[in-house]
């Protein structure tokens, strides 16, 4: 039996022989690829090859690809489970041709693969082709000898020319061609057709690998035109050729499956190994831990929203087995002992994959049983088998119920969700949200002005001032307005220059236009529709026209302050990754001339040892008086180069690249010094969590961190006076201090209890007596809620049988503490005496049967209502 270690290994070398490169799995977050949420297929990483942008060091490659299908266009998630093959995360083995080899070649080595190395019957392969392809029909029959009865020509058979299971295309336009697809026949046993027949969609014939062969350019008419080197791309999912090669069914009964139900049953106390809820949990373990490796974290929105989608669905089956305590990250462990080999990341990971997948398991904890509960509630008034969008939008927004696990609960119980409700309780709430963020003059530009301007050029990374700029638009309250007077603000869009707009985390830059008499005071520098630059601000004197000819002068002194701050947040991003590791990248940042402000991912508060070698390392960085070098490239040049690109962000064809020395090299569009040497300091003033997993350090660069030493020096200067001697002793000064204080707290708390034993003891002698019981209820002066406890406790062992009440009153408010013992216990019970105490006098409170405690106003209603205890407590033993 071949292990899924050993496929892969196979596969791998296999294609090595035949002269390709063996090339990594890309991450999970699509490299510079905003249109896709996640890397879903073998071909993405090679996606730029394909549309000719890129060209690689080699024309043959081979990978395997992970790949994930859980967000966005292509989503398997509601499947998991509950099917054979669907997958959240699953592994894809691919060979490429880049112009190189074409179908002979590709056929004749899949061929040669399965039937040759893994000794796959041949009897059992049938073949498909679109029904035009003559070509890969002829190779089939007569170069490979597969009988003609199981090569099944398929046509356009998904409602349009080309729109076929056998015909690929990237997208509506560009590279597309006609593919052959390869099925294993898993037996008579089994239902189903062959491909192609009305019941294809049965479980017998499983498509195992499938070789598309891009050979066409697709126009926007629709016709193809040959490309002129035509190339191949192929995938296989690895989970389905495992359960081939090892002779059993369905992807969860494979080795590597196996393994990891084995634990999760383990881990949720379960028995039975045929649950489908350890399946999903065998599932989700591998999509979740491998997010996490490629840098995404669970949140509310885009990538990090699926991810905490993914693990609340596990958890939910896991607490479907009875488990209600931590235990999905448990199974990072046996999931490195399944695919640590394959991918060394993962091991290398481990403790920060741990500790994410926890964090989200103690968040989601706290709201799961209260769910449940809500769920139950909402599906008992459900009628007609539907739960109502808006109560899946409150489990969703109260809760953190995902939708689809609200689905997924529902369709277990033979009900469905409203999902347009749903969808349009949260197009509401986004709209409420949009227009709580709307930013004044700089909300909105007309799309037709945009399409109208050329884009602003950019001069400040050279100059801080320049004359002789056009007035391009001048618009207010986001409309283009022809001219503007003296007090009105705007925005203005000039034809280039040297104001730096918002963007990086850096905040825009601020200073004046002058045209003439007319001056513009510009507070604020934002970007519109990404490429104009918005001067926010009052026209202070004069008027303004549109077409009119400006000096801009950016405030020198708040741009340098920035610039120190800027370059100092790379240099910190470094130092972060060096001390803490790789797996710490950004995840926000402010750049302002008073501070910086930097997020990054990390699951624990950094010790004070970490934060002054942190402080010491970008020091060290500065003193080095390292030069700033920028340098503008491809992306893949830059990240050759060793550029750190930032998570999430999207990146031109172009980009910018800053190295400072050997210690960070980051892509980055924002403004900084010429040498480290500028910053002169750096102090870091605060650190701590922001979210779950997400931790914030503030800093001080330049004139401000010398300013703040030079502030905290003199509080230390005044504390050492105070403490009656100088700088260098105050800590053995107040370590002395703070232990006389701790002796006297022990000699009052001693007092205390002495006075408590006396006061008790007259008590006890004052108790009234209602039937068998001693009732006592009175005020305690000086006593506070510790020790009106203590006096409870005594009191208690005094009397027996006893109802006692206490009260002690500081500034207004009186604490109480009730307690019954004996004999009354039985009808008394002290969270009721308590309640009916607190309630006369403003208060509430609750407890045990035997101890309660809670408080009120403090006022002549307490006498009162100490006064009528004894008569409640009759009325409570008749």
């Amino acid at each position: 039996m071949k292990t899924t270690t050993e496929i892969r290994r196979d596969f791998l070398e296999f294609f090595r022989g035949k002269g390709h490169t063996i090339v990594p799995s890309a991450p999970l977050v699509p490299a510079n690829d905003p249109t896709l949420l996640f890397t879903n297929s073998g071909m993405v990483q090679f996606k730029n090859v394909f549309l000719g942008s890129e060209k690689p060091g080699y024309v043959r490659a081979a990978d395997v690809q992970r790949c994930l299908r859980a967000g966005g266009k292509h989503n398997d998630l509601d499947s998991v489970g509950y099917t054979a093959r669907h997958h959240t995360f699953f592994e894809m083995l691919g060979n490429w041709s880049f112009g190189d080899y074409f179908k002979e070649d590709a056929i004749a080595w899949a061929w040669e693969l399965l039937t040759g190395v893994w000794k796959l019957d041949p009897d059992r392969l049938t073949i498909t082709v679109y029904h035009t392809d003559d070509e890969a029909y002829g190779i089939w029959l007569n170069k490979i000898g597969v009988p003609a009865e199981r090569i099944i020509r398929i046509g356009d058979n998904k409602g349009a020319p080309y729109a076929s299971d056998n015909f690929w295309q990237m997208a509506d336009t560009g590279p597309c061609g006609p593919c052959t697809e390869i099925f294993y026949d898993h037996g008579a046993h089994i239902p189903g057709g062959p491909p192609g027949s009305p019941d294809e969609d049965g479980d017998r014939f499983i498509e195992i690998w499938n070789l598309v062969f891009m050979q066409f350019d697709r126009q926007p008419d629709g016709t193809l035109v040959p490309l002129p080197a035509p190339c191949v791309d192929t995938g296989m999912g690895l989970e389905r050729l495992a359960a081939v090669l090892q002779g059993v069914h369905g992807n969860y009964e494979i080795d590597l499956f196996r393994h990891l139900i084995a634990k999760a049953a383990e881990f949720t106390g379960t028995a039975d190994l045929g649950n489908k809820s350890l399946r999903v949990i065998a599932d989700h373990i591998r999509a979740c831990a491998f997010l996490v490796v490629d840098g995404v974290l669970p949140g509310n929105e885009g990538r990090g929203y699926v991810l905490r989608r993914i693990i609340r669905r596990a958890l939910r089956h896991g607490w479907m087995l009875g488990q209600k305590g931590p235990f999905f990250h448990r199974m990072v462990a046996p999931l490195i002992e399944a695919m640590g080999e394959a991918y060394p990341e993962l091991p290398a990971k481990r403790e920060f994959v741990e500790r994410a997948l926890l964090a989200e398991e103690e968040r989601f904890a706290e709201t799961l049983d209260a769910g449940m509960r809500i769920f139950d509630e909402v599906a008992a008034r459900s009628s007609g088998g539907v739960i109502p969008g808006a109560d899946a939008f409150r489990l969703y927004d109260t809760y953190g119920f995902p939708v689809d696990l609200t689905a997924d609960i529902a369709r277990e119980r033979g009900l469905t969700v409203d999902m347009a409700g749903f969808e349009a309780a949260m197009e509401q709430q986004r709209e409420t949200a949009r227009a709580a963020g709307k930013f004044g003059n700089a909300a909105t530009m007309p799309a037709e002005l945009a399409a109208q301007l050329p884009a602003t050029r950019f001069l400040g990374y050279e100059r801080l001032a320049a004359d002789d700029l056009q007035v391009l638009a001048l618009l207010k309250d986001g409309r283009p307005v022809e001219r503007i007077g003296a007090g009105e603000e705007a925005v203005v869009i000039l034809d280039a220059t040297p104001f730096y707009a918002e963007s990086g985390g850096q905040v825009g830059d601020t200073g004046d236009l002058e045209a003439g008499a007319a001056r513009f005071a510009v507070r604020d520098t934002q970007k519109f529709a990404g490429q104009f630059h918005g001067h926010v601000g009052t026209l202070a004197a004069g008027t303004l026209a549109r077409g009119d000819r400006v000096r801009a002068t950016v405030d020198q002194v708040r741009r340098a302050a920035t610039v120190l701050n800027h370059s100092a947040t790379h240099l910190l991003h470094a130092a972060l990754r060096a001390v803490l590791g790789d797996h710490v990248t950004q995840k926000g940042s402010l750049v302002a001339p008073d501070r910086l402000r930097f997020d990054f991912a990390h699951f624990a508060p950094l010790s004070a040892p970490e934060l002054a070698e942190i402080e010491r390392r970008v020091n060290a960085d500065i003193r080095a008086n390292h030069e700033a070098e920028v340098h503008h490239m491809g992306m893949q040049e830059a990240l050759d180069f060793g550029a750190l690109a930032l998570f999430g962000e999207k990146y031109g064809e172009r980009v910018r690249v800053l190295r400072m020395g050997s210690a960070s090299t980051e892509l980055c569009g924002g403004t900084h010094v010429s040498r480290t040497g500028d910053i002169g300091l750096f102090k870091i003033v605060s650190e701590g969590g922001v979210s779950a997993g997400v931790r914030r350090i503030e800093a001080l660069t330049g004139q401000a961190a010398l300013d703040h030493i030079a502030e905290e020096e003199r509080r230390l200067g005044e504390a050492a006076r105070l403490l009656g001697g100088n700088a260098a002793d105050v800590a053995d000064k107040l370590r002395a201090l703070l232990e006389k204080q701790k002796r006297l707290e022990r000699e009052l708390d001693a007092f205390k209890a002495k006075a408590a034993s006396g006061a008790t003891a007259d008590l006890a002698a004052s108790a009234v007596r209602v039937g068998a019981v001693k009732v006592v209820a009175t005020r305690l002066e000086g006593f506070d809620a510790k020790a009106l406890r203590e006096a409870v406790d005594r009191l208690k062992q005094q009397l027996g049988d006893a109802v006692i009440v206490l009260a002690g009153a500081q500034q207004g408010k009186a604490a109480l503490v009730a307690g019954v013992n004996g004999s009354a216990a039985g009808k008394v019970k002290a969270g009721e005496l308590l309640a009916h105490v607190a309630g006369q006098i403003n208060g509430k409170g609750g407890g045990r049967a035997d101890m309660a405690q809670g408080g009120g106003d403090d006022g002549p209603a307490l006498s009162q209502a100490l006064a009528g205890v004894p008569g409640w407590v009759e009325r409570m033993l008749i």
